[in-house]
């Protein structure tokens, strides 16, 4: 009977080997598969807007000749013989065209017309880099020279420093030089290329600028809001800075985050701002701050980069780009029949503020000449209470009594910390799978900076596996088996418990942490990662076969 069980565990062994090895393979395939047409799909997308632009172009000429060839018909029309001497068949075309009155369809040439004078308007004067794409996150930083001092290279240190190997495959960090004089903006690149070859060479950062066509004259501007004349020019400007920026980074990522070039990070951000993206994935949001000042760590979904680029060039003369911002909003969710705090209800849907915040401003010069600002966001000094993790979907329940909101939900999607009163013998903390997941191992961290003490004492980490009323039993895990089916995999030590899960457990529908004795303390939880293998969540199938089915 054992030889006969042996040779069943070996063959099932056999067999996982060989699906997972089949479903990596089919991953990577698609994956590479995926690229291919995504990078097929930018290079039609970009035929498609040369030829948008030359056919605008084309129907801007006929349309100006068509306008030209009605006055002179109008002038005609004093003369009743001017067009005698014309068939009728010709008179009946004239007439017509005169009085044809084509719609036209709203573009960006039609808030900018002078980009139709130039074919290259919208392409990069100066572009350095790899052109990277098929990253998670882009970063925009744009950058104009400065009178006093730059503070671009500590801005992009303080980025990149800060990034382990694996993220910096994950990203791009684009650096915009928002002037138009050839001479400066090669400087700029000559620098960052000695200063950061590695990372110019190896993808992770390029360097770009506009032509100075796309600019349009801004010496004309009407003065509003009482700013001066070279305010309303510079907050103009940044506009069209911001928005060329955008159409270029749109192609490169699943997300765009808008920095400045005056500012340093925190540790981990990177990892901080794509957990809690992903976490949100199924959620309607269209911004992610990960500051409070300004326009800085301002994180979008890179199809809604369309929609803040028409609407911001509609107004690119009217209000700076913030303004603009909660406007979007306000026309998307604000009903005028309410009052402003339901706006700002409905608003706070879209605009989700991540605490504490991941930026700092840093610069005291600003971009507009003479203006010294003295920004700082008091959240970027506040400790990080909690930490991000993607982890498997799940319900997730307790018999803790939650403090001011801080809900083991929010703990487990990355969004808080839990906080409860002071457990008992017998309280538990449930996550019970909504499908049966491989689990590679565990972590819970209790206590956080603020409240150090409110840990777990004398609580034990417990699985259900998928398969537990069929389990046969092995010597190492028969003491570990409880009544009702968990198995005992591990405890708290000094706040924490983490470790591997036996795979001879997986898959696994439910985890639980079980308090053993009365605790004398509050308690907090400030992180749970329950990373999964690389079979992940079962399929349908898998779980069927795991059943009996």
């Amino acid at each position: 009977m054992r030889l006969r069980n042996g040779t069943v565990a070996t063959a099932l062994v056999f067999i996982t080997t060989f699906l997972s090895l089949s479903w990596y393979t089919a991953w990577q395939n698609g994956k590479e598969k995926l690229m291919a047409y995504q990078r097929e799909f930018h290079a039609l997308k970009e035929r498609l807007r040369i030829a948008e632009h030359r056919t605008l172009q084309r129907s801007s000429e006929l349309h100006a000749i068509l306008d030209h060839f009605r006055r002179m018909i109008k002038e005609a029309n004093g003369s009743r013989d001017a067009l005698n001497h014309f068939s009728d068949e010709t008179q009946k075309l004239i007439k017509d065209l005169t009085n044809r009155k084509a719609l036209q369809v709203p573009n960006i040439y039609y808030h900018m017309p002078h980009l139709l004078n130039h074919d290259g308007s919208l392409q990069p004067a100066v572009q350095v880099g790899l052109g990277r794409t098929g990253v998670s996150v882009v970063m925009g930083i744009p950058t104009v020279k400065r009178r006093v001092k730059s503070y671009l290279k500590e801005t992009l240190h303080s980025l990149i420093d800060k990034l382990s190997p694996e993220e910096k495959l994950d990203c791009v960090i684009i650096v915009f030089v928002g002037e138009t004089d050839l001479e400066y903006v090669n400087s700029v690149v000559a620098s960052l290329q000695k200063e950061f070859a590695t990372e110019i060479s190896s993808g992770l950062v390029e360097v770009i600028s506009p032509p100075a066509t796309y600019y349009p004259d801004l010496n004309n501007l009407k003065e509003t809001f009482g700013d001066s004349k070279e305010r309303v020019r510079w907050r103009t400007k940044q506009n069209l800075d911001y928005c060329f920026l955008m159409m270029y980074a749109q192609r490169k990522g699943i997300y765009y985050i808008q920095l400045e070039d005056d500012i340093v990070a925190k540790q981990n951000y990177f990892s901080t701002i794509k957990n809690f993206a992903l976490q949100l994935s199924s959620e309607d949001w269209m911004i992610l701050e990960f500051s409070q000042l300004g326009f800085i760590g301002k994180m979008f979904q890179a199809p809604d980069i369309t929609l803040i680029v028409e609407f911001i060039l509609m107004f690119y003369k009217e209000k700076p780009i913030d303004w603009l911002l909660d406007h979007i909003l306000w026309v998307k969710v604000c009903n005028p029949e309410k009052d402003a705090k339901h706006c700002d209800r409905q608003k706070s849907n879209l605009r989700i503020r991540f605490r504490p915040s991941l930026f700092q401003h840093v610069g005291l010069h600003s971009s507009l000449a003479g203006k010294i600002q003295k920004l700082t966001d008091k959240d970027f000094l506040k400790p990080l209470l909690h930490k991000i993790h993607v982890n498997p979907p799940a319900e997730v329940s307790t018999s803790l009594k939650v403090y001011q909101g801080h809900t083991l939900e929010k703990t487990y999607l990355g969004e808080d910390f839990f906080w409860a009163i002071t457990p008992v013998a017998g309280d538990y903390i449930l996550f019970k799978f909504d499908k049966p997941v491989n689990v590679e191992r565990y972590l819970f961290r209790s206590g956080n900076p603020e409240h150090p003490g409110d840990q777990l004492w004398n609580t034990t980490v417990e699985v259900l596996p998928y398969r537990s009323n069929g389990m046969e039993l092995r010597s190492d895990t028969k003491d570990k088996r409880l009544s009702d089916g968990f198995f005992r995999i591990g405890k708290f030590e000094d706040g924490l418990a983490e470790g591997p899960v036996n795979s001879y457990l997986n898959p696994i529908s439910a985890l639980r942490l079980s308090v053993l004795q009365n605790s004398a303390v509050w308690v907090i939880l400030n992180e749970v990662s329950v990373p999964l293998l690389s079979t992940g969540i079962l399929t349908n199938w898998q779980s069927g076969q795991l059943s009996g089915r």
